[in-house]
């Protein structure tokens, strides 16, 4: 009864790998701290990165698996596009707390860079009604779960709601870990005066524990 689904699709190596390596090289070439983040720092490009010819190898794998996504869900995709596209470079401790993203359909992320303890997920029970009387739980299963942990790794894209609740733990390898992010939304179903998440979203930065 009214489930929420999180696709998952995972490119293969000889897929993946080369493209890994030409988005880390494209995002050095922008200006991103590949190297020099401070512990519990993280770094977010700017949200046009889907309209450079650079990262179009990735973006077509974006809009591959959200038109599979669309047609799994009987929802026209005609006028479907993404709205916003971004790296996120997290250094050791950095996280990003509970978050979703107003103004978009679909949310989405594709893994470049993982490593052990900085290769996991956190999405957040969508019913806020589940607040109202929680019992002590005796064992934690799937069903009396608050929070399912989605494990990710190098080449696996993830997509979801953009009002799905979402949050990453802190990163507690040795190395950074990289990200590319994605809304989509049919142009349709937003009224004129409203705009993308990612038009109206930070500019390049730093932030520290977010």
């Amino acid at each position: 009864m009214f489930p929420t689904f999180v696709w998952k699709a995972e490119l293969r190596p000889e897929v993946y790998k080369p493209i890994n390596e030409s988005i880390l090289r494209s995002l050095g070439e922008i200006g991103t701290p590949l190297a020099d983040l401070m512990a519990g720092e993280g770094w977010q490009s700017r949200h046009g990165l889907h309209e450079l010819e650079r990262f179009r190898e990735v973006v077509d794998c974006i809009n591959e698996a959200a038109e599979s996504v669309l047609e799994y869900l009987k929802i026209g995709r005609e006028s479907f596009m993404i709205t916003g596209c971004w790296a996120n470079v997290s250094a050791p401790g950095a996280g990003h707390r509970v978050h979703n993203h107003p103004n978009n359909y679909l949310s989405g992320v594709y893994y470049v860079r993982t490593h052990q303890g900085a290769n996991t997920i956190n999405f957040l029970d969508p019913r806020p009604q589940t607040a109202i009387i929680r019992p002590p739980i005796t064992e934690l299963t799937a069903e009396n779960t608050e929070q399912i942990v989605v494990s990710v790794k190098d080449g696996m894209l993830l997509m979801f709601p953009a009002w799905l609740q979402r949050s990453v733990d802190p990163n507690r390898s040795a190395t950074l870990a990289v990200g590319f992010h994605f809304d989509a939304e049919a142009l349709q179903c937003r009224p004129p005066w409203v705009p993308p998440h990612g038009l109206c979203a930070w500019p390049r930065q730093r932030a520290r524990g977010r």
